[in-house]
């Protein structure tokens, strides 16, 4: 004895609504991908294009009250704008901080700054750059 089955033939009556849900869930998760990558996209353009200083430090020595950083700084000729240096005691406690500026049209920029320090500086660490 067989069984009867209660499928309809295949090809016969159009989609199932299983079908027809599947194609529209892929048609929003296109739709969604594509919009995740323009956002993302945007905010990449944004964020390269809207750094006009940037800045890595070189090497750095430390001193009893004071650190010596040499920072090569890049910037757009004529943009003008600051780096913050800091440094820290061994036990991790910050014990110096500073705010250095880049003027002029220079683009590329090597200068040693001395960082002043309320004891032992172990490290120097750029905390980031900032246009005016």
């Amino acid at each position: 004895m067989s069984t009867a089955t209660t499928r309809p033939p295949e090809g016969r009556y159009g989609r199932s609504t299983d079908e027809r849900a599947d194609h529209r869930l892929r048609v929003a998760a296109a739709v969604l991908g594509t919009v995740l990558l323009v956002v993302l996209g945007w905010f990449g353009y944004h964020y390269v294009v809207g750094n006009k200083i940037s800045a890595e430090i070189i090497t750095f020595k430390t001193y009893s009250t004071s650190v010596k950083v040499h920072l090569e700084v890049r910037k757009d000729s004529g943009a003008n704008g600051y780096c913050t240096v800091r440094s820290q005691a061994e036990n991790g406690a910050e014990v110096g901080r500073a705010d250095f500026r880049f003027d002029g049209d220079a683009t590329r920029i090597d200068q040693v700054v001395t960082l002043r320090t309320t004891s032992q500086g172990t490290t120097a660490e750029l905390l980031g750059c900032h246009a005016d």
